[in-house]
């Protein structure tokens, strides 16, 4: 199994980067980005849900890629869909007594597809509507990388989306580069 990664800075750009291609990554996703709590059953996750999350990846990355690219065009059908996704009401969380007596969160009620996928695409909602937020905004520069990500960092000047394997890349590239020049 393949670990998640969650660099992105929001969970809408975190399905985009990796939205999960069948129901079993679906339901690991699920879990590891925190929309369900862990433990929590996800027996009624199938096919049908990993292709709905996998259709709003896609209309969140064309509607990102276009706020990047700065020309202000939406296309009306995936911001049609993405409105729709995110009417539904977001799962209910509640507080419940945990095996070592603490408070732990939970779900008022079984998982249901609409509900997480409306906390996916308010996210997205979100985002695309906080002009500040969006300033944020940076695909990474790391070679062959696709991800976009939010750069939070103090100076605005972060370069890849995760600076353990985009970064280290590149440093490993350049230093072979300095290496294999002195040579």
């Amino acid at each position: 199994m393949v670990a998640w990664r969650f660099h992105s800075g929001r969970l809408c750009l975190d399905l985009m980067a990796e939205p999960p291609s069948d129901a079993g990554r679906l339901a690991e996703w699920l879990h590891a980005a925190g929309l369900v709590p862990a433990g929590t059953p996800l027996d009624r996750v199938d096919g049908r849900w990993a292709e709905r999350f996998a259709e709003l990846a896609r209309d969140i990355d064309q509607l990102v890629r276009e706020d990047l690219a700065g020309h202000g065009r939406y296309a009306a059908s995936r911001l049609d869909h993405l409105n729709a996704l995110a009417a539904p009401p977001p799962p209910a969380p509640r507080a419940v007594r945990g095996e070592e007596g603490g408070l732990v969160r939970a779900l008022a009620g079984p998982p249901d597809c609409a509900a997480l996928l409306a906390a996916v695409a308010r996210d997205a909602v979100d985002l695309l509507t906080d002009p500040v937020t969006r300033t944020r905004l940076r695909q990474c520069q790391g070679e062959g990388c696709r991800r976009v990500y939010l750069d939070t960092s103090r100076g605005r000047r972060r370069r890849w989306c995760s600076s353990e394997e985009c970064g280290n890349r590149e440093r490993v590239a350049r230093h072979r580069a300095r290496t294999h020049g002195q040579l």
